[in-house]
């Protein structure tokens, strides 16, 4: 029974599905309109401006050889802030969208199948400079941060959702990557879910990366309670979960 199991969860890593669909009648080839690039928010919301490419001053050139041979799981941070301009490379570099969007679509700084990027960006923020503590949602088309709620226990919030792993909830800012599984399934259906698991793990390489170059480390997180998270963020569960997480925070220099 416990092999029938273990096969059976293997065929999620395969493509074989693709071999059962019909594409030709996925919403895309169904005519059903592209849902949006990027999750709505409220008029009126509070956004912060994040300074742009041409805007950082401290952001030093990292020789990506150096920052691969270096790259390696940080669960231990220290008691520094991030400044806005170091959260806001970390963001252009994990979600950042460069051209011009076309229909319903968005090149970005991660590669994602069929340039779908059907994952949304939320943050724990604990220690990052000219922001309060609380979560925020990244609005890539505009390079902005939505503030969505503030908590007084969000540390401890954060450590219970990720099954009492301490460093999400003692990081300067904990990333936390959102799927909205339907921008995939338009035009993939059955065959969606396999690749956006494989976008995420695109998007958290990059943030790895880009922590090198600013002192900084994180750790990938994919054991986490679902509905305690989901919960924590406002999230349906179904049509919008959490998907993967990773704490950041400035680190010994090496």
């Amino acid at each position: 029974m416990k092999d029938d199991k273990l096969k059976a969860h293997r065929y999620f890593l395969k493509d074989s599905i693709r071999k059962t669909i019909a594409f030709n009648f996925t919403d895309q080839n169904q005519g059903v309109p592209v849902p949006p690039i990027e999750k709505p928010y409220p008029e009126g919301a509070t956004l912060t401006n994040l300074p742009g490419l041409d805007e950082w001053h401290m952001i030093p050139q990292t020789d990506l050889t150096h920052a691969i041979g270096n790259r390696k799981s940080h669960r231990v941070y220290l008691n520094q802030s991030l400044t806005l301009e170091e959260l806001a490379y970390l963001l252009w570099c994990t979600q950042g969208v460069r051209g011009k969007r076309f229909q319903g679509h968005a090149y970005r700084n991660v590669p994602s199948a069929g340039c779908r990027h059907a994952l949304e960006t939320y943050l724990a923020v604990f220690n990052v400079d000219d922001l309060a503590p609380g979560v925020y949602r990244y609005l890539p088309l505009s390079h902005q941060l939505l503030f969505e709620f503030e908590d007084d226990m969000l540390s401890e919030k954060m450590i219970t959702a990720s099954l009492s792993q301490p460093y999400p909830g003692k990081s300067a800012v904990t990333f936390i990557w959102v799927a909205i599984p339907y921008r995939m399934e338009w035009r993939y259906g059955l065959a969606a879910h396999k690749v956006i698991a494989l976008d995420a793990g695109h998007v958290c390489q990059n943030l790895y990366l880009a922590c090198e170059a600013i002192d900084a480390g994180t750790c990938a997180i994919a054991a986490y309670d679902q509905e305690e998270l989901d919960e924590l963020l406002g999230l349906d569960g179904e049509g919008e979960f959490a998907i993967y997480l990773a704490p950041v925070g400035k680190v010994k220099k090496r």
